[in-house]
């Protein structure tokens, strides 16, 4: 698809932290997929307001201003639009993902998404998690309040159970494994910090099972216990194994030095396999499947 979208407002508020800061200093520091120069243009252009009137590169940020960017419709990067609806209720429904898609609107992306062409149909869905760019598999959404509160509820308390199928470089011979390592802020080239594996970090644990193994890469089985972002690509290149095709997790579970690779970018085999739940309404346990594609087949 190559229409534009119809731009999007990216409204935020001032808080004690950013009090003396410039608007482009601020604009520069926080969306730094753009040069100090190219939001110099965008705020001369008008597409800055500060508690609603034009702003200008030099304005002061002041505790409680509104600043607002009204990014003008942009041509999205062309994804895999699209679905396959896997379990749908009153109260719940599960789709595929395909590869490539990202669940929700980030990173340049407003109306290609997951959350977009699911709502074309059920529009009372909401997602209940979100899987990377670059995994397929199962995402659940609610259609309720309730059902969102329930779901959440079970998340919170380790009632809902993730399996995982990955392809990882290497041949691995352990044939079950724990891996714990907390997940926090690390540096970046790009974007100044992303998560990776960082010992002031919030806690994480990924299980590994084996499931074949030839000379040059490894089938895996992985549960996750915790949903830290990027969890699985990063525990799998701190162990020394990382997802063939990852473009940015390397030795540590830290981005390779020098990368200029985005956690957006795929090329990775991940696929969200399995996902069990107790159902919102009759608190049964449910499982829901999803074939994995051709790559991730034993």
């Amino acid at each position: 698809m190559s229409e534009y979208n119809q731009g999007f407002a990216y409204e935020e508020h001032i808080g004690p932290r950013l009090i003396g800061r410039s608007v482009l200093e601020h604009l520069a520091e926080r969306y730094r997929h753009s040069t100090a120069t190219e939001w110099e243009q965008r705020i001369r252009a008008g597409e800055v307001r500060l508690d609603g009137r034009r702003a200008s590169p030099a304005d002061r940020l002041h505790a409680g201003q509104r600043l607002i960017w009204n990014r003008p419709p942009w041509r999205e990067p062309a994804v895999p639009l699209g679905f396959a609806l896997l379990h749908a209720d009153a109260e719940v429904l599960a789709v595929a993902k395909p590869r490539g898609l990202p669940t929700m609107p980030a990173g340049g992306f407003l109306t290609h998404t997951l959350f977009s062409e699911v709502r074309r149909r059920f529009p009372d869905a909401a997602p209940v998690h979100r899987l990377g760019r670059g995994t397929s598999g199962v995402v659940l959404f609610a259609r309720s309040a309730h059902a969102r509160r329930s779901v959440g509820r079970a998340w919170r308390v380790g009632q809902v159970e993730r399996i995982y199928l990955g392809l990882v470089q290497g041949r691995l011979d352990r044939g079950r494994f724990a891996i714990e390592l907390p997940i926090g802020p690390v540096p970046h080239p790009r974007l100044g910090t992303v998560h990776g594996a960082c010992a002031s970090g919030r806690a994480a644990r990924t299980v590994v099972r084996t499931l074949r193994v030839d000379d040059h890469a490894t089938l895996v089985a992985v549960r996750i216990d915790s949903g830290r972002p990027h969890q699985i690509r990063i525990h799998l290149a701190a162990a020394g194994h990382p997802l063939v095709g990852e473009p940015l997790y390397g030795c540590g579970g830290v981005p390779r030095p020098g990368t200029r690779a985005l956690p957006g970018d795929g090329g990775y085999l991940l696929h969200a396999a399995r996902l069990v739940f107790p159902h919102p309404r009759s608190g049964a346990m449910t499982t829901i499947e999803c074939a994995p594609p051709p790559a991730l087949r034993a």
